[in-house]
């Protein structure tokens, strides 16, 4: 048996669902918002929302990095990689996020920019060794996840004198996000009884960082490792606490996270990071102190500083496109009128259905109505 099949089998997965039925309070609604994609994609792909009573409902968070960049900041990128002839590097999923003017990075390599994929930094930093005349400008994206990989790399190109290696910074930070979705007031915001808490990201910053959310909003919060089993004991372990009348910070994932995070890797992200006053998001607007910049010492690793460009009135989001909502839980991909029409994989107009975590990417890949108890998933009853 393979490791991971523990954590998917059926009749373990029908036993949880019986103990949520059992323990569901018939009358009160459980809306409990899984923050990361991976759950997301955990959730449709076997068909977990099917197996809970209705008044218990997943809620799509923002939980995907590539979904939450900003259209100016991906207009930055292309007048980086056009106007100063950089080879631009980037992880792939960002490569067909549309910008502004139906642009994206993929249509300015076509347009001649030098864009090209990469698997990992150790491919940037290679890059840069073989082609020293050029200028290697590196789009660094994601969460605490992947942060501290970028520290490590601006770091060996310090020690190694890489001069003609740079760093476009988007690193975001989740707890700031977490709590700009909880303080949305009135009908404005989405009304959430329990978070689950994301799993990669809590393996480096732990699960300290979450504290505030039972402490300033009142709801329990569960950490999750994103296997369906690991979601669907979360679901009961929210529920326990929500029927209980107790708010507090749960770790599930145990195997992968622990209170203080991994320390090694954010002793790396301190040494190279400061925090940004101010970063923008899609669908969530500008949040403060939300995204990660290189610190001082390092501004000659600084894409930004090293080559400037003007980005001016990016344009909005295509019309009709719901990823905003969808990013903060108001609305679910199927409520989208370009689902499934203007916008497919083939041909995506938002975000999130460009990017390989995003919600409207697992709805297409696994049932258009994944969430509303589409026959055509597999589901981890069987």
């Amino acid at each position: 048996m393979n490791y991971l099949d523990a954590f998917r089998d059926p009749g373990l997965a029908h036993s949880l669902a019986a103990a949520i039925a059992a323990e569901t309070d018939p009358v009160r609604p459980y809306r409990l918002m899984e923050f990361c994609g991976g759950h997301t994609h955990a959730i449709v792909r076997s068909g977990l929302q099917q197996l809970l009573p209705p008044n218990v409902r997943f809620v799509h968070g923002p939980g995907c990095p590539v979904c939450v960049l900003s259209i100016a900041r991906l207009d930055q990128a292309i007048a980086m990689a056009l106007a100063h002839g950089v080879i631009l590097c980037t992880y792939g999923d960002l490569m067909r996020v549309p910008a502004s003017h139906r642009q994206s990075l993929l249509k300015a390599k076509a347009a001649g920019a030098d864009v090209r994929m990469i698997y990992s930094t150790q491919d940037v930093l290679r890059i840069a060794r073989a082609e020293p005349s050029r200028q290697v400008v590196f789009m660094a994206i994601g969460f605490e996840t992947t942060a501290p990989a970028t520290a490590v790399a601006v770091l060996q190109a310090q020690a190694e004198g890489l001069s003609n290696l740079s760093f476009l910074c988007n690193h975001v930070l989740t707890p700031p996000a977490l709590r700009a979705i909880l303080a949305e007031p009135g009908p404005e915001g989405v009304q959430l009884d329990g978070i689950i808490g994301p799993a990669h990201v809590s393996t480096i910053i732990g699960s300290r960082p979450y504290a505030f959310v039972p402490r300033e909003f009142h709801i329990p919060l569960v950490i999750a490792g994103f296997e369906p089993l690991d979601v669907m004991q979360a679901a009961l372990m929210l529920i326990r606490r929500l029927n209980a009348g107790q708010s507090c910070v749960e770790n599930q994932y145990r195997r992968a996270v622990s209170e203080a995070g991994n320390i090694r890797a954010l002793e790396f992200m301190s040494r190279v990071f400061v925090i940004r006053p101010s970063f923008e998001w899609r669908g969530l607007g500008t949040l403060p102190a939300s995204a990660l910049a290189l610190g001082p010492e390092f501004a000659a690793f600084d894409a930004e500083q090293r080559f400037p460009v003007e980005v001016n009135n990016p344009t909005a989001e295509t019309k009709g496109c719901e990823c905003p909502a969808i990013l903060r839980g108001l609305k679910e991909p199927t409520d989208c009128r370009l689902f499934g029409t203007a916008c497919t994989p083939e041909h995506p107009l938002g975000a999130c259905m460009v990017s390989s975590e995003g919600a409207c990417a697992a709805y297409w890949s696994y049932g258009r109505s994944a969430g509303r108890g589409s026959s055509g998933q597999r589901a981890a009853a069987g």
